[in-house]
């Protein structure tokens, strides 16, 4: 059983880990450009997690579906249901393009991003969600190739679709300038766009990911839509809504948590806003364990509950639990230890580089709780019951987190340190709730 787990969640870790680097890389690639450009481009980054997050709870419900389909061997029910994945798709797509194009120009604004910049930052935001039907489909069709047990696919298209934003980036963030390969100077063209070339660059790169994902699903052996109907089936959209719609609920309050808690970081100024998108980047590689984890966690619980197999549920978590804190203890401390390096390779500014390191090995020490949290997590997404974590997340993020940063910032006049702070009580308030639910067995309801 160990082997199947690795096995799937091996590939979910390298694409993550692959579009972290990405993530690196275009920080650093933007930081050379001042500290004005990495707050412009990091400044509504938390509106990406607002959007991404609420298409992801919808892939959510159909990896549920799919893979209790998988595991009860009825193929016919999981192709059906990826045919529905494709309308929904479609409707997401087109819905969340009009918005997001139609708001580009007020979002800053919201966002209390500072005046010099909301004019770079809302161009940004505008070029980067034109795209939003290929977005849309690289999120859900990749959790429905997940669901069905194909983690490889996705990873390998992540990894295309990032080679082609680093090489845009490189060539048309900077103007024609003069490089040297091995001591031979080469002359490099570029279009020398800044801030608006990484928009451009990232805007390709996510179409690209989006034609090939919905080209690998449709050619899929196991799990194609080809031959089903497209026009909505309830029987298929009831029971996968039934799991998405709290999970969306609850990404959607989560994330807007954490566009509420940007702004209130974006009004303590440039250095923390730098320093705060600096560290949310380099943290997301710490992560990676954890979230490569959980998707594992889930397609394996939905199996066995397809399967009605309580035994192999306790086996599951005997296994994943162990192993992931485990890794996310190595994680913490790696993390707490590379902080100044990591920090240093995304900005030269000595303010920026020590906030950032403080707030980032704070945050070090509650990464092993936090990976506990998400496999627990996990596991109740895949066999279906997502009420639990929304109410969960929905207390941690709000009662904890966001009223307690809108304390220390907005009345006492404190820093990004006390908001980090509410940040991880948030993590241990999951932590502990999650540990309630795991003792009570509402995880494993087969036993």
């Amino acid at each position: 059983m160990l082997f199947t787990i690795l096995a799937l969640a091996w590939p979910t870790m390298l694409e993550q880990l692959m579009q972290t680097a990405v993530q690196y890389i275009d920080t650093a690639m933007v930081g050379a450009l001042g500290t004005q450009a990495t707050a412009a481009v990091g400044s509504t980054g938390t509106v990406n997690w607002l959007i991404g997050s609420t298409i992801s709870a919808v892939g959510v419900g159909f990896l549920s579906y799919i893979a209790k389909a998988d595991g009860a061997g009825d193929r016919t029910a999981a192709k059906r249901a990826s045919a529905q994945a494709v309308l929904i798709t479609g409707i997401l797509g087109v819905f969340f393009t009009v918005l997001t194009v139609s708001l580009s120009g007020m979002i800053p604004v919201w966002m209390q991003v500072d005046s010099a910049i909301q004019e770079m930052a809302s161009a940004y935001f505008l070029i980067l969600y034109l795209p939003m039907l290929p977005r849309t489909a690289s999120i859900i069709f990749g959790t429905v190739l997940r669901s069905a047990g194909d983690t490889k696919s996705p990873m390998k298209i992540g990894l295309f679709v990032n080679l082609i934003n680093v090489v845009l980036n490189f060539l048309l963030i900077y103007p024609t300038r003069q490089v040297f390969l091995f001591s031979v100077p080469f002359t490099v063209w570029g279009a020398g766009l800044g801030v608006i070339g990484a928009a451009i660059a990232s805007a390709a790169a996510f179409t690209a990911g989006g034609i090939c994902i919905t080209c690998v699903l449709w050619r899929h052996r196991t799990i194609s839509p080809r031959g089903q109907r497209f026009s909505p089936d309830m029987q298929i959209l009831q029971p996968c809504m039934k799991v998405a719609f709290p999970n969306m609920l609850q990404r959607f309050g989560t994330s807007l948590g954490y566009v509420a808690f940007a702004a209130m970081i974006n009004s303590l100024g440039e250095v923390s806003t730098a320093a705060h998108t600096i560290a949310n980047t380099v943290e997301s590689a710490f992560y990676i364990p954890g979230y490569g984890m959980q998707t594992a966690a889930a397609t394996l619980a939905g199996n066995a509950y397809g399967a009605r197999d309580g035994k192999r549920m306790k086996q599951l978590a005997s296994i994943f639990i162990p192993l992931e804190m485990v890794l996310m203890t190595i994680s913490g401390a790696c993390l707490f230890w590379a902080a100044p390096f990591l920090m240093r390779l995304f900005s030269v500014q000595t303010a920026v580089i020590s906030l950032g390191t403080t707030v980032l090995r704070m945050v070090a020490v509650s990464e092993p709780f936090y990976g506990f949290s998400i496999i627990v997590e996990g596991f109740m997404m895949g066999i279906g019951k997502t009420k639990a974590p929304f109410v969960y997340n929905m207390i941690g993020m709000w009662l904890v987190r966001i009223l307690g940063t809108f304390i220390c910032t907005q009345f006492l006049g404190l820093g990004l340190v006390w908001a980090w702070a509410c940040m991880i009580a948030h993590n241990l308030l999951l932590f502990v709730l999650f540990l309630i639910c795991y003792v009570r067995g509402v995880w494993n309801t087969e036993v």
